[in-house]
């Protein structure tokens, strides 16, 4: 259109990214590049219901309204030879935590609280580079004997075992592990400064031959490493070429004697502004609720992060910290009508 004098009057005001996010993921299904998670990362608490009721909308449209509840077991913990400054699981920094393994007993009992907790997902984790012979023969009867009993058999069960060789990804998906855990943690401009004893790169291969093999890949990182808002930008998109079946976003606990244990707790605005990107980024994906959550967000938090994009969630305690009792999570999602997915017997 134009005035009296014939000059366009049409505007050139650039379209508000929530505006674009709408147009793109919601109706078409894309996920946000690089530039526009960075708008989306930097958006004031202002617009922050806005940002979330547009996540929460995505995630009904390409995902459903089934929320993916998962329990997980560390096998092996403690001892680990690498220097994660997060973890305090590595045998380098003085944590208090020891080198210690599961029986198979054991693993078991926790697979059936796991199963009696209305959970379709058991993952089973070892603090390690990678698995040696010892620990795959481990996860080989483990495997076997939650098969064996009748209150877990129908779990589908994952690892998360380090990086592995050609071999150890023909092995494991062998013996039915359906989904492998292998997070990248963080961007990769920001990785060596997280981790010096391997590289983002060798995740990245491990992640590849997870997926050649036939294994549903499971990648998410750790929100709070002292990222800017631009490389967490630069993580999502990563991710999103990635395109794992699960997302699992933490959130920093800064754990007695590791390197980052002086580290400020993501504030509760600005984590739930990374979730909703990270839904913006991965419309399709499973975005889940992972470790540090009771910490930085509490439980109004938690529901607004249901609400803002999450739709799996970890019931139970982690790996070296404590979680919600699964009960509380599990009527949480009750009172927000949000229905449990049921075990797929396809799987």
């Amino acid at each position: 259109m134009s005035d009296v004098d014939g000059r366009s009057t049409t505007s050139t005001r650039p379209v508000d990214v929530l505006a674009r996010a709408a147009a793109e993921v919601l109706e078409a299904g894309r996920g946000l590049g690089e530039d526009a998670l960075r708008e989306v990362l930097s958006l004031p608490d202002s617009r922050l219901s806005e940002l979330l009721d547009l996540a929460h909308r995505v995630r009904l449209r390409w995902c459903g309204p089934e929320v993916e509840v998962e329990g997980i077991v560390s096998l092996k913990t403690g001892g680990c030879p690498e220097d994660c400054h997060f973890c305090s699981q590595s045998g380098l920094f003085p944590t208090p935590v020891r080198a210690a393994w599961l029986d198979i007993p054991g693993l078991v009992r926790a697979a059936r609280q796991t199963a009696a907790s209305g959970a379709t997902e058991f993952c089973v984790v070892a603090a390690v580079r990678g698995p040696d012979d010892r620990l795959l023969r481990q996860v080989r009867a483990g495997i076997e004997a939650i098969r064996a009993d009748p209150a877990t058999r129908e779990l589908n069960i994952a690892c998360s075992l380090g990086m592995l060789t050609g071999d150890q990804v023909a092995e494991l998906a062998a013996m039915g592990v359906h989904r492998y855990n292998h997070n990248l943690e963080t961007a990769r401009s920001h990785f060596d400064r997280v981790v010096t004893t391997h590289t983002w790169e060798e995740r990245w291969s491990t992640l590849q031959m997870v997926r050649e093999a036939g294994m549903e890949v499971c990648c998410g990182g750790i929100i709070g490493m002292g990222e800017t808002i631009a490389q967490r930008a630069e993580f999502a998109s990563q991710l999103a070429e990635l395109d794992p079946h699960e997302v699992p976003l933490n959130f920093l606990i800064p754990n007695p004697g590791t390197p980052f244990e002086h580290y400020p707790v993501v504030e509760g605005p600005e984590a739930l502004r990374t979730v909703a990107a990270f839904r913006l980024a991965l419309p399709r994906t499973v975005l889940r609720f992972a470790g540090g959550r009771e910490l930085t967000f509490g439980d109004l938090g938690a529901r607004q992060g249901m609400l803002g994009g999450i739709n799996a969630i970890i019931v139970g305690n982690y790996l070296t910290n404590l979680g919600r009792p699964a009960g509380e999570d599990l009527d949480m999602l009750a009172e927000l009508n949000m229905p449990i997915k049921a075990l797929n017997s396809t799987l």
